[in-house]
């Protein structure tokens, strides 16, 4: 099983690499967003239509058909062969193409009412609604290229291939880079060049990873039957896992209809935190996921429980590793983050403490949102659909009832802190029933593990805010350079106390990922 750990591991630190590349051109993408159009008008419209097609994408692409698509396809890898799993990758691109066709044309149909649904607050502002719609209906066929992408990546990780569909979606970001210096100039409003950069991101995303596939044996051909066994496996498990990423869509379009109500930039300040947030979830938390779930589900076509739970059990582990010191630096740190990377442009001061207060409530759930992504596709594998999906109702109950309780005293920071608490509740429970459903997880061991993590994230924190209290620097009238060297400095100590803290509590992920690395080299 060690083996097995250091695999788990050393594919994370794979994915993990490309993701970073990709979590990095994310980031550029917003600083331009924040540079071009500040948190304001054309960025709350953009949010918004965004939405619509990402919420589709969670429930047909990157959520519920990789949850379902992975485990049937290894269990033909494992159980059939190359080809037949092929077959059946083919039946499933088609099968997209025939269902998402049809949902794209209703959606660019049917988007006025959708946007007044998830967006009802804009219609108080004269032409905001009408600026989301248009960009909407461009971004719509987005979830079509996203599919496909996703069918690929799900096939390439079954096959063991991490770093190509990891870094796939760099594409994304250097789809709407360009947009934003090449294609927004050419509009009114230029808003527009970023929804059609969307378009061309998302067919990078998925032509990128199609090399990799050739070389493994995949050619594409036109076959299509809904009748197929595998397929009606995927559909099987695909629509209680549908069911319950609809749940948590709701959580998100309770938020977005709170936020369009709340002062103009909620939404905008709640974006680019959430953005900032998920760069350590992307590059650890689901980077884990990623490599796990393959894994998991060739222990699980063979009947291997023990090894289910024991590498569920140590990419928890390396889950906290990573995220629990993660949210003490965006918490502590966030106004420099904030600051460094967006203040410029239209983008303010004041916008840079609204959105290092959202961050710090998003930051705070961050190990959670992390363990769900590992913990959720397991009992898929195990063929339970229904458990993830009670949970995940459940949770999204209670981030509505809090979103709701927190509004008014909190307004935006309230949004951000009801997703983080009703993240843990979804972890905690998930865990729970995990062990009711297979067996023992080790509950203590994990816990154990967490709380010297805690420890050692502890540390790092207090070094922060000594440092920045010792060493202020003005946000409100620094330059770039400078603000990138403190930052830079803040990382450098947080690293450096974390990681002495991890050698003197005997944190076994430390010698893990450090052996890993001195391999690489």
């Amino acid at each position: 099983m060690t083996d097995q750990k250091e695999h788990v591991a050393r594919s994370t630190t794979l994915v993990s690499s490309a993701t970073f590349v990709s979590r990095l051109f994310g980031l550029v993408r917003e600083q331009i967003f924040a540079f071009l159009f500040g948190a304001g008008f054309a960025t709350d419209a953009f949010v918004a239509a965004f939405r619509i097609p990402n919420l589709l994408r969670d429930l047909f692409a990157e959520g519920a058909l990789s949850a379902a698509f992975v485990p049937v396809f290894t269990d033909y890898l494992v159980n059939k062969d190359k080809k037949e799993a092929f077959r059946l990758g083919n039946l499933v691109v088609n099968a997209l193409l025939v269902i998402l066709f049809v949902i794209v044309v209703i959606g660019i149909l049917a988007t006025p009412w959708i946007v007044d649904l998830i967006a009802p607050g804009f219609k108080s502002i004269p032409g905001k609604s009408e600026l989301t719609v248009l960009l909407a209906r461009i971004m719509f066929p987005f979830l079509l290229l996203v599919s496909l992408a996703a069918v690929a990546m799900g096939m390439l990780n079954s096959l063991k291939h991490f770093g190509v569909p990891a870094f796939a979606p760099v594409f994304l970001n250097v789809g709407m880079i360009l947009s934003g210096f090449l294609i927004c100039p050419l509009f009114d409003p230029p808003i527009i060049g970023m929804a059609l950069g969307v378009l061309l991101g998302g067919l990078g995303q998925w032509a990128f990873q199609l090399p990799s596939l050739r070389k493994e044996g995949y050619r594409y051909s036109w076959i299509v039957s809904f009748s197929d066994p595998g397929v009606r496996r995927i559909i099987i498990l695909m629509t209680p896992a549908i069911l319950g990423l609809a749940s948590t869509q709701i959580n998100i379009f309770v938020n977005t209809v709170i936020a369009s109500f709340l002062p103009q930039g909620s939404p905008s300040y709640l974006n680019y935190s959430f953005r900032l947030m998920h760069f350590p979830l992307g590059v650890f938390g689901v980077a884990v996921a990623t490599v796990t779930l393959p894994i998991v589900a060739t222990y699980a076509a063979r009947k291997d429980i023990p090894n289910v739970l024991s590498t569920c059990a140590s990419s928890l582990r390396l889950v906290f590793f990573l995220t629990l010191p993660s949210i003490f630096f965006l918490a502590i740190a966030s106004k420099p983050i904030v600051s460094t990377l967006y203040q410029h442009g239209v983008f303010t001061y004041q916008d840079t403490l609204f959105t290092s207060q959202a961050l710090i409530f998003y930051a705070f759930g961050l190990f959670a949102y992390a363990s769900v992504r590992v913990i959720a596709p397991v009992f898929y594998s195990l063929g339970d659909t229904k458990t993830p999906v009670k949970v995940s109702v459940l949770a999204v109950a209670m981030n509505i009832a809090l979103n709701l309780a927190f509004m008014r005293p909190f307004g935006f920071r309230g949004l951000a802190l009801a997703t983080s608490l009703s993240a843990m509740l979804n972890m905690f429970v998930l865990m729970s029933l995990l062990r009711r459903r297979v067996g023992p997880l080790d509950i203590a061991g994990l816990g154990a593990s967490f709380l010297k993590i805690l420890g050692g994230s502890t540390v790092l924190g207090a070094v922060l805010f000594a440092v920045q209290k010792a060493y202020p620097l003005n946000l409100e009238t620094s330059t770039l350079l400078p603000k990138a060297l403190y930052l830079l400095v803040l990382f450098i100590l947080a690293a450096g106390s974390y990681a002495g803290m991890a050698a003197a509590l005997k944190i076994k992920e430390l010698q893990l990922v450090l052996g890993i690395l001195k391999k690489k080299r």
